[in-house]
């Protein structure tokens, strides 16, 4: 066999190998996400808005542009548009121009809203724990957040 062969053979191998690892993480995803949005702990809020909210309180001023808020959210840029317009007529946020950029949207999380986001956090992190906590020991855990960020790219 020429090293030309094997060396196809082993890319071939590793694309299979790549291909079966991200039907294998896609699949997983899957299944968690829609175990979670049957669980999710009320009915006050929708899981994406609650995913919206959570990237909120996770920057320091709870504001985000909203160009960079559809960077973080599993939605559609017309759908995050929808969903923040619903958000804003409960009080839950507020959308206003962006200081440095007229044409920009900042989406700010009211008090109301973050009171909203904590009451419900806690629950829906029970309800994650009990299914991904409780199937991965605390190694397997830190790995795969360490790979899912190298994924990512914020490795």
């Amino acid at each position: 066999m020429s090293t030309g062969t094997t060396a196809a053979g082993s890319a071939k191998r590793s694309r299979t190998t790549a291909v079966s690892a991200w039907e294998s993480l896609f699949r997983a995803q899957v299944a968690v996400m829609r175990t979670l949005a049957a669980e999710f702990p009320t009915r006050d809020i929708s899981f994406n808005e609650y995913d919206v909210l959570f990237n909120l309180s996770r920057q320091a001023d709870r504001s985000l542009r909203l160009r960079d808020l559809n960077k973080h959210v599993l939605l559609t840029q017309p759908s995050v548009s929808r969903l923040v317009d619903r958000l804003v007529d409960r009080g839950l946020v507020t959308k206003g121009p962006e200081p440095s950029d007229a044409r920009g949207t900042v989406i700010t999380m009211t008090d109301t809203g973050f009171e909203m986001f904590r009451r419900v956090a806690f629950d829906h992190m029970r309800s994650i724990a009990e299914r991904v906590g409780t199937r991965l020991d605390t190694e397997e855990l830190e790995q795969l957040a360490a790979l899912c960020d190298k994924l990512r790219g914020d490795a």
